[in-house]
């Protein structure tokens, strides 16, 4: 059985329990956020937080990011939409163009897919050849490797759905006025492969999961389980980041009713 087959996309969330939920992961996001920027605490700028989301289309990973950007100040992170590369990128190292949004001390990035595209689309649309894409995921480990042991704190997110699931909110966007502009012929066109993107995710979790870069894969068939998921389980991945990088975790304390959120 496959990593994909074992994840249990039966779990929901009702509204009540969503609601209480997501203020509290929020909360907490809010603290160690303030806190790896140095605008809380006496110990300046933690390390930066980079996180990354992957999953096939309408896997819910814009909804999960706005659940943890959408409470923070605009000035404290960046959102990243890696789309196709641009003939400049195309002419170096597939990792090149992603550098300069890799996040500091204290700054925060999230990407909206990633350099995993090159054992993903670029693999299975034929972009890249076999030998290029095999190379792939020894030098993604030794990047991210690399970004850990700079500064940075790495969480890798897998947000997944059923077939059908996909199905129906494809339908549900291309019934929806203000939606239609996400659903685009190739998401259509992809649907058609979504075995080959399933055999692709499995090769990358078992060749690009790492100590310092774990996938962390989530259920996302209901959009309330999986947000706060993803919160969670992000709340989770940075407290461990500061453990292994000797800065101080934060304590869940009174201070947080005050905050303003």
């Amino acid at each position: 059985m496959t990593i994909l087959d074992k994840i249990d996309l039966s779990q929901r969330m009702d509204q009540k329990q969503y609601a209480i939920r997501l203020v509290e992961e929020q909360r907490r996001l809010l603290q160690l956020r303030l806190h790896l920027g140095g605008q809380m605490g006496d110990n300046g700028p933690g390390p930066g937080l980079l996180v990354v989301f992957e999953g096939p289309d309408a896997a819910g990973k814009g909804g999960a990011i706005k659940s943890i950007v959408g409470h923070l100040d605009p000035r404290h992170y960046k959102v990243l939409n890696c789309g196709v590369p641009s003939e400049v990128e195309k002419r170096h190292h597939f990792l090149w163009r992603f550098y300069p949004d890799i996040p500091g001390l204290g700054s925060m990035s999230v990407f909206d897919r990633s350099w995993y595209g090159r054992v993903l689309v670029e693999r299975i649309e034929g972009y890249a050849s076999h030998e290029e894409w095999r190379r792939g995921y020894q030098a993604i480990v030794d990047f991210e490797r690399s970004l850990v042991l700079e500064g940075v704190i790495l969480v890798k997110f897998w947000m997944h759905i059923s077939d059908e699931e996909q199905l129906r909110r494809f339908k549900a966007r291309e019934a929806d006025p203000l939606k239609r502009w996400k659903l685009t012929p190739e998401d259509w066109r992809n649907r058609d492969r979504n075995n080959d993107y399933k055999a692709a995710a499995e090769d990358l979790f078992s060749k690009t999961s790492h100590e310092l870069g774990p996938w962390d894969v989530i259920a996302a068939e209901q959009k309330r389980f999986g947000r706060i998921a993803v919160l969670e389980t992000l709340n989770n991945r940075i407290e461990q980041g500061l453990r292994r990088a000797g800065y101080p975790v934060p304590h869940i304390d009174d201070l947080l009713d005050d905050l303003d959120l």
